[in-house]
């Protein structure tokens, strides 16, 4: 029935190894492989693992309940546990200890909830190993950024200029029609022209 598929999908295990996929480590350092879970039914005997390439396990735990922290069944000596399920984040990270070139690849956290019917998924996470961190050359993203910027800051200039010039145009012509309104009241009359002022009439005779 779609009504109880709807229900299953809500209760639902999930697996996240955060906002990217990818961890870049330099030779010989520590590295924090994340990994954090879901479930909004809560959880019973829970099994989680860490495979290396899909087929080396290199940690497996177990967390009885809510109310206690994982407790370790196996691992590689050089990994270590670092999360903990107690508190807010169901966050069941590990920490690889001076890692090689030879321990890039694909890590993939695995979790098994009994309470969710055996429900199971995981979540993939990829490293790489460096001799040395190099730096990102932004000289080109600077230049881009630069040339863009200044044609913006041309445009509104170039915009600003345009409305002093519109204004500066409006008010002349305003000010030729104030002209005009006024010459048009002077009086003509010695060109032999109607004047707009009004004729002087003769007083009445008494």
């Amino acid at each position: 029935l779609p009504g109880l598929h709807i229900f299953a999908v809500a209760f639902a295990l999930e697996v996240s190894v955060g906002k990217t996929n990818t961890v870049m480590a330099l030779n010989n350092s520590n590295v924090l492989l994340p990994c954090t879970f879901t479930t909004c039914i809560g959880f019973q005997d829970l099994v989680f693992t860490w495979y290396f390439n899909s087929t080396e396990m290199i940690y497996h735990g177990k967390i009885k309940s809510k109310a206690s922290e994982p407790f370790l069944v196996g691992r590689n000596p050089r990994v270590e546990f670092v999360g903990s399920t107690t508190g807010k984040d169901n966050n069941i990270s590990i920490v690889l200890k001076n890692v090689e070139f030879s321990d890039a690849g694909k890590y993939t956290c695995h979790v098994k909830n009994p309470k969710e019917k055996d429900a199971q998924h995981n979540a993939t996470i990829f490293l790489t190993v460096v001799q040395k961190m190099v730096e990102a050359d932004n000289t080109v993203t600077l230049i881009i950024v630069g040339v863009v910027g200044g044609l913006i800051g041309l445009l509104i200039l170039f915009m600003l200029v345009k409305r002093v010039v519109l204004f500066i145009i409006k008010k002349t012509q305003d000010g030729k029609k104030e002209c005009l309104v006024s010459s048009s009241g002077n009086d003509n009359t010695e060109n032999g022209l109607a004047g707009s002022k009004a004729e002087q009439k003769a007083p009445p005779k008494a």
